[in-house]
């Protein structure tokens, strides 16, 4: 069966949640005074510029490293994946635990 086409206003909103995710993934390294080249070698990766991609939005992070990154990062893991998956899979989030997505939010932020 062939793949819809992507909503342009959906797409665009995957971009500013994967933006958002990587802001905040910037933060948390930086809190952890590590650079990307440092993270980098923690997490396995042969080049920094993975890490860069990630943070600002470019990539995402899979979800068999997610432990990793969290255990550099010094931050609990499944917390670091509930909120990777906050941005990631909004709906999911929604559906698992009953809670607003960040795109709600957002849209409440925007018409409040």
């Amino acid at each position: 069966m062939p793949r819809p086409a992507t909503d342009p206003a959906k797409a665009a909103q995957i971009k500013v949640l994967r933006q958002q995710a990587g802001r905040w993934l910037k933060t948390a390294r930086e809190e952890a005074r590590l650079t990307q080249a440092e993270l980098a070698e923690k997490v396995g990766l042969r080049y920094y510029t993975f890490v860069s991609q990630v943070e600002s939005g470019l990539g995402r992070l899979p979800i068999e490293t997610q432990g990793a990154w969290a255990e550099a990062l010094g931050l609990e893991p499944g917390e670091f994946a509930k909120t990777l998956l906050r941005y990631y899979e909004p709906e999911l989030y929604r559906l698992l635990f009953g809670a607003e997505s960040v795109s709600e939010v957002r849209k409440d932020r925007a018409t409040g």
